[in-house]
């Protein structure tokens, strides 16, 4: 940039402004406020507290005080993020500058919580700065009015843009973007962005494609302090299996005692209910403690958010929920419990405590189990190093597409040839070819050839002039209801039933909870939710009814949700420390000797090998390998090879999977198996084929596309569907379609979710051509150290076969006794 970025670029209102605060503009602000008045397109790459927003704001607010006062509004500047609750609080934070410098300027959100009467007339009356969520903007779009509501927008700017720019929501943004571009070609787009590894694919997604690649400008703010970071990990004792810390709870509360207010991170919800739970149990002096995860009602969590903001909390159990970037001043401490699964995910919630950009933010990673302590490790020594994980990219999904060609049909009818050259100006979709959104466009017009002759699925029509338009107004109302690319396990709500009453009579709503976990649950039987031990009294209507208990021994709700895949780059790192003993050092006592009886027995792995492990084990035979690829490769590899086992008639019966090696076990010794013949990467051909076609999660996994794609609709003007009743009919048209149309766009969605979000089938793609050739095995006489938390895992995925399987039974004593033993 030219030395021209002085503070001298901004209006005296905005200088002085800056000056009563005790600022100066930061150069990354200076920037903005430059790349603005040419009306570039920008993303800014700044770490945490280092002023995005009002980086992102600055050039708007500019624009806007330089305008004569006005009646009449248009809408200026609309600001996207991904959380309602941080397009709330950056409002409140940009009020602030706002009021003190007295500017003639509107602002207002709109989210799924804001009420249906300011909704209507923010389309007709908008303000001059809109704060929205991605599938409110979908909406907005889907009106015939949207010419007139965004014809005048100058600026668009896009907060935690690397939280969502890689997902259906992040699909579903880009085309509402294209459709923006459409709308008003002259505006620009600001992208806000954490510190990323490659900034180039939301470079691209910032500006309109068009066979070249284009590039928005880019703005990298200087690094602030460097964080502290340290690792809770005895020299006495570490658990070898788990994911819960619990032996670390009392320096946990300590930690919480010494900050201000902490934040307290767990992967899932489950670990959640269960942190919160054991660090009640030690507040021997009452700490103010709150629970917050995306099962808990609305209200709760905005009281939540609202004790935090105004400091009345010491403490805060959180999951993702509280990732992103809203501005908690009073957070001074960040502990996160259970490895962080990608170093940027840890950078992003060390960011979490200060907010300020010049002093050192602190956090304690407090890992569950020995693996855990190598991923902690690879973490820390990553984020001080300023490297970070990337994402893999993926192609514009085919589901979100039809979701959005029905919603611009809503809007006005269209010609397919001008469509389709708006969406592949759409990052995500740049590459789609012509045929494909053709047979997108004939699914949401027949639902494709295999039921084009149910006339429900008939949404569009041709004009005599070859316009496609929607085949009957009220299917825009059905859209409305059900646009969105989220799509979470049924959810049934939690009340809890008033005292000697009836069951259904009265009784708040605590929150939500999943109806497969529910649908488990007899009368009486205990759970822990919202931070309470629950028991269930009965399901009435559309709620499940509890009453609170004092049962120590409570069932625990598991989630399907929530949880992260190791990371590539950080499973490469923990590879590296494993494979290096001059690095041991650095681990707490018991890691150190765990790693040395595993070199002495067998070997440790190093980063180009895949080690394989054959032991018998009381009446069962173990193959154990460590691929070091997190739990979702894994446990594709465990269902592939388990298949392939029982061909060769050696009796798999079933295997765990960790982040970190994969366990299969059977009747029969594995030791003479051809591995690199049983590690072919041909197994991710007619084998996966033929599981997938069996398989409960990939008819799992259509009903997903079907929802989002429109196939099958939740919600209706007069009632929504439970989620049996939507599974019911997705899993009749998913046999219809195996059947008739293989290749029908639906299933090639589906596949596409399975292989890179459920399955990790590229990552395991590359592990097996990565280790072909370099399969290291030793046949051991038992159990080998590295062996032993694969084989304590709780959860346990079993394959039906020719043998039936046997329950893991032998006790962590007996396998950790006979793993250590030196002889």
């Amino acid at each position: 940039m030219s030395s021209a970025l002085t503070p001298s670029l901004l209006p005296d209102r905005f200088a002085r402004w800056f000056a009563a605060r005790g600022w100066s503009p930061r150069p990354h602000q200076l920037q903005l406020v430059e790349h603005a008045a040419r009306g570039a397109s920008v993303l800014l790459v700044a770490p945490t507290g280092g002023g995005k927003t009002l980086a992102g704001f600055l050039p708007s607010l500019i624009e806007l005080s330089t305008l004569p006062l006005r009646r009449s509004r248009v809408l200026h500047t609309l600001y996207i993020s991904p959380l309602k609750a941080l397009a709330v609080d950056v409002a409140r934070n940009l009020e602030m500058p706002v009021a003190e410098m007295a500017l003639d300027v509107k602002i207002e959100t709109r989210t799924g919580d804001t009420p249906a009467g300011r909704r209507q007339r923010q389309r007709y009356s908008p303000p001059d700065t809109l704060l929205t969520t991605p599938e409110q903007l979908a909406l907005l779009l889907s009106h015939s009015d949207a010419p007139r509501m965004f014809g005048h927008l100058r600026a668009v700017v896009l907060d935690e843009l690397h939280a969502i720019h890689n997902s259906k929501r992040g699909d579903l943004l880009a085309l509402a973007l294209a459709r923006l571009a459409k709308l008003a070609p002259g505006h620009r787009s600001v992208g806000l962005s954490a510190t990323v590894a490659d900034p180039k694919p939301l470079q691209r997604y910032l500006v309109p494609q068009s066979g070249e690649e284009a590039l928005s400008e880019l703005v990298r703010a200087k690094g602030g302090a460097a964080p502290q970071i340290s690792i809770l990990a005895s020299e006495e004792y570490v658990p070898w299996a788990g994911h819960l810390a619990r032996h670390a709870m009392a320096d946990v509360m300590a930690a919480i005692k010494k900050a201000k207010t902490t934040l307290v991170f767990v992967n899932t919800r489950r670990q959640a209910e269960l942190t919160f739970q054991d660090l009640w149990r030690i507040n021997d002096d009452n700490l103010a403690i709150a629970l917050h995860h995306g099962s808990l009602a609305p209200e709760q969590r905005r009281k939540v958010e609202a004790a935090m903001a105004a400091g009345r909390l010491k403490a805060v159990v959180c999951t993702s929920t509280l990732d992103l970037g809203i501005d908690w001043g009073a957070v001074d401490n960040v502990v996160c419990i259970g490895a962080p699964k990608g170093a940027a995910r840890l950078v992003q919630r060390i960011g979490r405590a200060n907010h300020r950009l010049d002093e050192p933010s602190e956090a304690m990673l407090v890992p569950a189990n020995r693996f855990e302590v190598l991923e902690c490790e690879a973490a820390r020594e990553a984020v001080i190093a300023g490297e970070l994980d990337g994402d893999r990219l993926k192609t514009g999904s085919l589901d979100v597409l039809a979701q959005h060609v029905l919603g611009m049909a809503c809007a006005a009818n269209f010609f397919e040839d001008d469509l389709y050259a708006e969406v592949i100006s759409a990052a995500p979709y740049r590459d789609l070819g012509r045929e494909d959104f053709s047979r997108v466009v004939d699914f949401v017009a027949t639902g494709g050839y295999a039921l084009k002759r149910y006339d429900r699925y008939a949404k569009l029509r041709k004009t005599p002039e070859g316009q496609w338009r929607l085949a009957h107004p009220r299917l825009a109302q059905n859209y409305r209801l059900n646009a969105g690319t989220i799509v979470e396990d049924p959810m049934i709500d939690i009340r809890l039933q008033s005292k000697g009453r009836p069951i259904g009579a009265g009784g708040r709503v605590l929150g939500q909870m999943e109806e497969y976990f529910i649908e488990q649950l007899a009368p009486g039987d205990t759970f822990v939710f919202a931070g309470e031990v629950l028991a269930f009294q009965g399901i009435h209507e559309d709620a499940a009814f509890v009453v609170r208990t004092n049962d120590t021994e409570a069932e625990v709700p598991s989630y399907n949700g929530g949880k992260f895949p190791l990371s590539t780059f950080l499973a490469q790192r923990v590879r590296e420390i494993v494979s290096q003993p001059d690095r041991w050092g650095l681990l707490p006592d018991p890691v150190q000797e765990w790693l040395r009886i595993q070199e002495w027995r067998s070997i440790v792995p190093q980063p180009g090998q895949l080690l394989v492990e054959m032991f018998p084990r009381g009446k069962r035979f173990y193959l154990v390998c460590y691929p070091f690829e997190g739990r979702l490769a894994h446990q594709t590899l465990g269902m592939l090879v388990t298949r392939r086992l029982e061909r060769l008639r050696l009796q798999p019966t079933g295997f765990s999977a960790n982040e970190y090696a994969l366990a299969v076990w059977g009747r029969r010794d594995l030791s003479g198996v051809n591995l690199p013949a049983l590690f072919d990467e041909d197994m991710l051909g007619d084998d996966l084929d033929a599981w997938l076609a069996e398989s409960n999660l990939y008819k799992r996994t259509f009903k997903n596309c079907a929802v989002i794609a429109g196939l099958i609709e939740r919600r209706s003007p007069l009632k929504e569907k439970t989620g049996r009743q939507v599974t019911f009919s997705t899993d009749l048209i998913y046999d219809v379609l195996r059947e008739h149309e293989p290749d029908h766009i639906l299933l090639r969605a589906t596949y596409q979710d399975a292989a890179t979000g459920l399955l990790d089938v590229a990552r395991l793609g590359d592990m097996l051509k990565r280790v072909r050739g370099r399969i290291v095995s030793r046949k051991l006489d038992r159990v080998s150290p590295l062996a032993v938390p694969a084989l304590l895992e709780i959860s346990k995925e079993m394959v039906a076969g020719e043998a039936a399987e046997e329950a893991l039974r032998e006790t962590e004593e007996s396998l950790i006794a006979d793993a250590m033993r030196m002889e």
